[in-house]
């Protein structure tokens, strides 16, 4: 039979809102009251002259060998002189007995620690716990706890505590995220999608040690939370995952073998341990331009890897991460923009000659004709812009495509990510972990930019897009100069949840990323902390005993910060249903760098598994690497059914050559034995 203590509910939308979750009871009288699973106290509350109770903290004292401990939640209720209950989070704990000083105990034991002497007194030991209130019952009037037993926490306590009883029910934006495990409970804890993807708030940032925090499991099973239970009338959502860092995001779509104890909280939070289904993994290409610069180039995984290619027209935009302040000045950043609006993807007839610029080759032309009419007109400028300024700006913009190699094309070539069809659940990884740092850059500037534009317009083929970046100390950090990546990051931050872009990001040192963008971030989440991180004045809101919970936090334990949450939760979640990085490595061995022609068959096979190893080369064979790859670009980005007929279409004719040998009359030849006719070469007057 299940007990209760009757409480009054002041808000009328709360008690539906609870009762309908099944939180709340409701009487004959229609009074509502919470059902206690365990009606035996574990201690009372205690207030002091010195160390009164306030309306926002309260103490109190349990027995030692109580399952109480930091973290723990408990609730408090009384029934007098009004109903009242009282729910709050343990965050310091003392012990105490009846010693006056530490020469007492000395001399009861004479000295001697491991004595078998009996002692004369016993003594008794209590322990007291600073509690944080995390919720009133009713909320009004707002009055100090009141003095009553204290209860540990039950399933449905949790519930309430966190504010969870009015979105986590059938219907509701609950989004599972771990389980609450203290004085062995196993209850769910979830998120409010309003309040993690919007439009409430959003963006969700992780910090920790690296290695011992789990921070990008925890970011993987949250999106698999997220996938599974995101309510339909919310919309559609999709991931872009930048993997920063050797394999870690490249074998999302591969599964892992999990325990017993992971399989049993994934099925506690109702989420099916399983990996991703719909992955793609784009990445640039070595600076050789034919080998793709990831580490996933297993063939059995070549399905889904495509090549990140941009061209003029993408990056223009976007000089200026590459470009330094001494290379842009005014004057510079004035002809840069007219290139933009006027010359890039237009055609251009104020000069002698027509021009439509849309490649770097394109462009390099265009600049030699604007220089070739100032020299033959001796002028010193062109519509504004002086000869020296258009001289460097040319070396500037015509140096972007060596600067990233690999993934800025000179041609036309451009293979991008789906724009426009993103897909419902979809996992897009961009794997830059091997480039360099300004092509790092450029490519999270330019698909953020990209995505954020897009969903403005509402464009981008889902109404939701999470954007998970790791190292976010790089790209926001707290000082530095301004840079285009942070910006972009600080509107992503400050606007993003009116858009559907959330940013999920991590980093080891909070303190040290922009306060803007991690005091944007709806929920925060905390793994296994620095000590000396721990003492930045960041974290000064939390306990002595809290800090020292977070710096000896176990693997797969998180602190969580979230609006519903008024102090932070302590919960565990289950390893991601996906293979790690390094095992994915072990078992689907990267292939070696190939040599040119083996490169090009190993491309033309991921399109066509068919593909005759032998004919291609031949085809091939002897002709110039450029003219090649531009061919091999433009089947990939096709897609053709007929994949051969169509590269062999994209490259030059050759033409039959027969070599005449030099001379008079041979074998062969007019007049020589065995003539036949050929080739007529005609008289030479020049002879």
């Amino acid at each position: 039979m299940i007990t209760g203590i009757a409480h009054d509910v002041s808000s009328p939308d709360r008690a539906q809102r609870a009762a309908a979750a099944g939180f709340w009871h409701v009487r004959r009288d229609g009074r509502k009251f919470m059902p206690m699973t365990n009606t035996r106290p574990i201690g009372r509350v205690i207030g002091t002259e010195r160390q009164p109770n306030t309306p926002h903290e309260f103490r109190f004292w349990t027995a030692p060998d109580s399952d109480i401990g930091i973290g723990a939640l408990v609730r408090v209720q009384v029934e007098t002189p009004r109903p009242v209950t009282v729910y709050g989070v343990v965050v310091d704990g003392a012990a105490y007995t009846d010693l006056q000083t530490a020469l007492h105990d000395y001399l009861a034991l004479e000295g001697d620690p491991a004595s078998d002497l009996p002692r004369p007194t016993e003594r008794p030991e209590i322990r007291v716990y600073t509690a944080a209130v995390l919720r009133h019952e009713p909320p009004e009037p707002l009055q100090p706890v009141p003095f009553g037993p204290v209860y540990p926490a039950s399933a449905a306590d949790v519930a309430v505590a966190l504010r969870m009883d009015a979105y986590a029910k059938p219907g509701g934006t609950g989004i599972p995220v771990g389980l609450y495990t203290a004085g062995g409970l196993d209850a769910p804890v979830y998120l409010d999608a309003d309040f993690l993807l919007g439009p409430e708030a959003a963006h969700l940032n992780i910090t920790g040690v690296s290695g011992l925090a789990t921070k990008t499991s925890a970011v993987l099973f949250l999106l698999s939370s997220i996938f599974e239970h995101l309510p339909p009338e919310k919309g559609s959502v999709a991931a872009l995952c930048f993997n920063v860092k050797g394999p870690d995001l490249l074998f999302l779509d591969q599964p892992r073998e999990l325990g017993e104890e992971d399989r049993a909280m994934y099925a506690r939070l109702g989420v099916s341990p399983e990996p991703f289904r719909n992955v793609r993994v784009y990445a640039p290409y070595k600076p050789d331009g034919y080998n793709l610069n990831t580490l996933r180039t297993h063939p059995d995984l070549s399905h889904n890897v495509e090549p990140l290619v941009w061209g003029l027209e993408q990056i223009l935009k976007f000089a200026e991460v590459l470009l330094t302040r001494e290379d842009v000045d005014a004057k510079a950043d004035a002809l840069i923009e007219y290139i933009r609006e006027r010359v890039v993807g237009r055609e251009v007839d104020d000069l002698p000659r027509r021009f439509v610029v849309r490649t770097f080759q394109d462009l390099e032309a265009w600049f030699e004709e604007v220089l070739r009419v100032c020299e033959q007109n001796n002028w010193q400028s062109w519509k504004t812009h002086h000869v020296a300024t258009i001289r460097k700006v040319r070396n500037r913009l015509l140096n972007l495509a060596t600067r990233a190699k690999g993934l800025v094309s000179n041609d036309a070539t451009v293979n991008d990510l789906p724009w426009g069809a993103f897909e419902d659940r979809a996992v897009y990884v961009l794997d830059v972990a091997n480039v360099e740092p300004e092509a790092q850059d450029l490519i999270f500037a330019r698909v953020v930019t990209e995505a954020r534009e897009r969903l403005e317009r509402n464009a981008l083929g889902v109404d939701h897009l999470i954007v998970f970046v790791d190292e976010l100390n790089k790209y926001a950090p707290s000082d530095g100069h301004e840079t285009y990546v942070r910006k972009m990051l600080l509107d992503v931050s400050e606007r993003g949840r009116y858009l559907g872009l959330v940013l999920f990001s991590a980093q080891q040192f909070r303190s040290q990323v922009h306060k803007r963008v991690v005091g944007n971030a709806g929920t925060a989440v905390y793994g296994r902390m620095d000590m000396d991180e721990l003492a930045t004045p960041g974290y000064a809101v939390l306990s002595a005993a809290t800090k020292s919970k977070l710096a000896t936090l176990p693997k797969g334990e998180l602190m969580l910060r979230h609006p519903h949450f008024t102090q932070p939760i302590f919960v565990r979640f289950p390893r991601p249903a996906v293979m790690a990085g390094r095992e994915g490595v072990r078992r689907f061995e990267p292939e070696p760098e190939l040599p040119f022609e083996d490169a090009v068959v190993r491309h033309l096979k991921r399109l066509d598994r068919s593909m005759p190893v032998t004919e291609v080369k031949d085809l091939i064979a002897g002709r110039d690497e450029d003219e090649v790859l531009a061919a091999l670009h433009r089947t990939q980005q096709a897609r053709p059914t007929d994949v051969l007929a169509y590269f062999r279409a994209c490259l030059k004719k050759r033409v039959d050559r027969e070599v005449v040998p030099a001379g008079g009359a041979g074998p062969g030849l007019p007049g020589g034995p065995g003539f036949r006719a050929g080739i007529q070469l005609p008289e030479d007057p020049y002879g």
